[in-house]
Protein backbone atom coordinates (compact mmCIF):
# COMPACT_ATOMS: atom_id res chain seq x y z
CA UNK A 1 0.00 0.00 0.00
CA UNK A 2 1.33 3.34 -1.34
CA UNK A 3 0.86 6.60 0.60
CA UNK A 4 -0.77 9.17 -1.26
CA UNK A 5 1.59 12.16 -2.43
CA UNK A 6 1.34 15.48 -3.27
CA UNK A 7 2.10 17.08 -5.94
CA UNK A 8 5.69 17.94 -6.58
CA UNK A 9 6.52 15.49 -3.51
CA UNK A 10 9.39 12.54 -3.53
CA UNK A 11 8.17 9.14 -2.57
CA UNK A 12 10.86 8.08 -0.23
CA UNK A 13 10.30 4.57 0.28
CA UNK A 14 9.78 4.48 -3.68
CA UNK A 15 13.45 5.78 -3.72
CA UNK A 16 14.81 3.65 -0.57
CA UNK A 17 13.45 0.68 -2.80
CA UNK A 18 15.51 2.04 -5.66
CA UNK A 19 19.02 2.43 -3.66
CA UNK A 20 18.46 -0.97 -1.97
CA UNK A 21 17.63 -2.98 -4.94
CA UNK A 22 21.09 -1.31 -6.98
CA UNK A 23 22.98 -1.57 -3.97
CA UNK A 24 21.93 -5.37 -3.51
CA UNK A 25 21.37 -6.44 -6.74
CA UNK A 26 24.41 -7.89 -7.80
CA UNK A 27 24.80 -10.06 -4.54
CA UNK A 28 21.10 -11.02 -3.95
CA UNK A 29 18.78 -10.49 -7.23
CA UNK A 30 20.17 -11.27 -10.63
CA UNK A 31 17.47 -9.69 -13.17
CA UNK A 32 17.00 -8.83 -16.84
CA UNK A 33 14.18 -6.69 -18.29
CA UNK A 34 11.45 -9.58 -17.03
CA UNK A 35 11.15 -8.64 -13.53
CA UNK A 36 7.73 -10.19 -12.20
CA UNK A 37 5.72 -7.86 -9.31
CA UNK A 38 5.58 -9.57 -5.83
CA UNK A 39 3.70 -9.43 -2.97
CA UNK A 40 5.21 -10.73 0.19
CA UNK A 41 3.44 -10.72 3.46
CA UNK A 42 3.01 -12.44 6.73
CA UNK A 43 0.18 -15.18 7.43
CA UNK A 44 0.65 -15.99 11.17
CA UNK A 45 3.82 -17.44 11.37
CA UNK A 46 3.94 -18.09 7.48
CA UNK A 47 5.74 -16.15 4.97
CA UNK A 48 3.45 -15.86 1.73
CA UNK A 49 5.20 -15.26 -1.61
CA UNK A 50 3.33 -14.19 -4.50
CA UNK A 51 4.64 -13.55 -8.42
CA UNK A 52 2.68 -12.37 -11.35
CA UNK A 53 4.27 -15.03 -13.72
CA UNK A 54 1.20 -15.23 -16.34
CA UNK A 55 2.53 -17.23 -19.59
CA UNK A 56 5.09 -19.59 -17.86
CA UNK A 57 4.97 -23.42 -17.74
CA UNK A 58 4.75 -24.41 -13.89
CA UNK A 59 7.24 -27.54 -13.99
CA UNK A 60 9.45 -26.81 -17.19
CA UNK A 61 9.98 -22.69 -16.46
CA UNK A 62 9.89 -21.80 -12.97
CA UNK A 63 12.29 -22.93 -10.13
CA UNK A 64 12.27 -22.04 -6.53
CA UNK A 65 14.75 -22.98 -3.78
CA UNK A 66 16.23 -22.16 -0.74
CA UNK A 67 19.85 -20.84 -0.23
CA UNK A 68 20.41 -20.20 2.98
CA UNK A 69 18.49 -17.88 4.59
CA UNK A 70 16.60 -16.88 1.26
CA UNK A 71 14.09 -18.02 -0.65
CA UNK A 72 15.30 -18.02 -4.25
CA UNK A 73 12.61 -17.72 -7.01
CA UNK A 74 13.43 -17.86 -10.93
CA UNK A 75 12.14 -18.78 -14.33
CA UNK A 76 12.27 -18.28 -18.24
CA UNK A 77 9.57 -17.43 -20.53
CA UNK A 78 9.45 -18.62 -23.80
CA UNK A 79 7.26 -17.40 -26.58
CA UNK A 80 6.94 -17.93 -30.09
CA UNK A 81 4.54 -16.04 -32.11
CA UNK A 82 4.03 -16.37 -35.87
CA UNK A 83 1.39 -14.64 -38.03
CA UNK A 84 1.06 -14.68 -41.95
CA UNK A 85 -0.82 -11.37 -43.04
CA UNK A 86 -1.12 -10.43 -46.90
CA UNK A 87 2.48 -12.02 -47.98
CA UNK A 88 4.35 -10.70 -44.65
CA UNK A 89 5.65 -13.27 -42.23
CA UNK A 90 5.81 -11.45 -38.95
CA UNK A 91 7.61 -13.37 -36.00
CA UNK A 92 7.95 -12.08 -32.51
CA UNK A 93 9.89 -14.08 -29.93
CA UNK A 94 9.62 -12.78 -26.14
CA UNK A 95 11.78 -14.54 -23.78
CA UNK A 96 13.99 -13.31 -20.58
CA UNK A 97 14.63 -15.24 -17.57
CA UNK A 98 14.73 -13.88 -13.80
CA UNK A 99 15.42 -14.03 -10.42
CA UNK A 100 14.17 -12.67 -7.45
CA UNK A 101 15.75 -13.40 -3.48
CA UNK A 102 13.84 -12.64 -0.49
CA UNK A 103 15.15 -12.59 2.99
CA UNK A 104 13.94 -14.91 4.95
CA UNK A 105 13.44 -14.43 8.62
CA UNK A 106 15.63 -17.60 9.73
CA UNK A 107 16.32 -20.66 8.50
CA UNK A 108 13.99 -22.75 7.01
CA UNK A 109 13.80 -26.56 6.15
CA UNK A 110 12.71 -27.26 2.41
CA UNK A 111 9.75 -29.48 3.35
CA UNK A 112 8.54 -26.58 4.94
CA UNK A 113 8.13 -24.44 1.05
CA UNK A 114 5.47 -25.65 -0.61
CA UNK A 115 4.56 -23.76 -4.22
CA UNK A 116 1.27 -23.46 -6.64
CA UNK A 117 1.24 -21.78 -9.27
CA UNK A 118 -2.88 -20.97 -10.33
CA UNK A 119 -3.74 -18.73 -12.74
CA UNK A 120 -0.73 -16.92 -14.12
CA UNK A 121 0.20 -16.33 -9.70
CA UNK A 122 3.00 -18.62 -8.56
CA UNK A 123 2.04 -18.48 -4.63
CA UNK A 124 5.08 -19.67 -2.02
CA UNK A 125 3.82 -20.75 1.83
CA UNK A 126 7.00 -21.14 4.23
CA UNK A 127 5.41 -22.59 6.84
CA UNK A 128 6.70 -21.61 10.07
CA UNK A 129 9.01 -18.57 8.95
CA UNK A 130 8.41 -16.37 11.57
CA UNK A 131 8.33 -18.68 14.36
CA UNK A 132 9.74 -17.44 17.45
CA UNK A 133 10.86 -14.41 15.74
CA UNK A 134 8.73 -11.90 17.88
CA UNK A 135 9.81 -9.36 19.75
CA UNK A 136 11.79 -10.38 23.03
CA UNK A 137 11.79 -8.88 26.47
CA UNK A 138 15.26 -7.70 27.80
CA UNK A 139 15.49 -6.93 31.47
CA UNK A 140 16.91 -3.62 32.21
CA UNK A 141 19.23 -3.20 34.70
CA UNK A 142 19.46 0.39 36.73
CA UNK A 143 23.18 1.17 37.52
CA UNK A 144 22.40 4.02 39.60
CA UNK A 145 20.36 1.81 42.16
CA UNK A 146 22.90 -1.10 42.11
CA UNK A 147 25.56 1.95 42.78
CA UNK A 148 23.99 3.01 45.88
CA UNK A 149 22.73 -0.38 47.37
CA UNK A 150 27.12 -1.00 46.93
CA UNK A 151 27.97 2.51 48.92
CA UNK A 152 25.41 2.11 51.59
CA UNK A 153 27.10 -1.43 52.12
CA UNK A 154 30.54 -0.04 52.63
CA UNK A 155 32.06 -1.14 48.64
CA UNK A 156 34.66 1.29 48.18
CA UNK A 157 35.35 0.40 44.38
CA UNK A 158 31.67 -0.77 43.25
CA UNK A 159 31.46 -2.64 40.59
CA UNK A 160 29.20 -0.92 37.79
Amino acid sequence: MSALLLPGRRDPFAEFDAIMRSAFAPTLQRTTALTPPAEVRREGDDMLVRLDVAGLDAERDLAVELDGEYLVISGQRRDERAEDSGGHLLREWRYGTFQRSFALPRLVEPDAVGAEYDAGVLTVRVTGAYAGTGPARVPVRAVAATRQEAITQGEENPAA
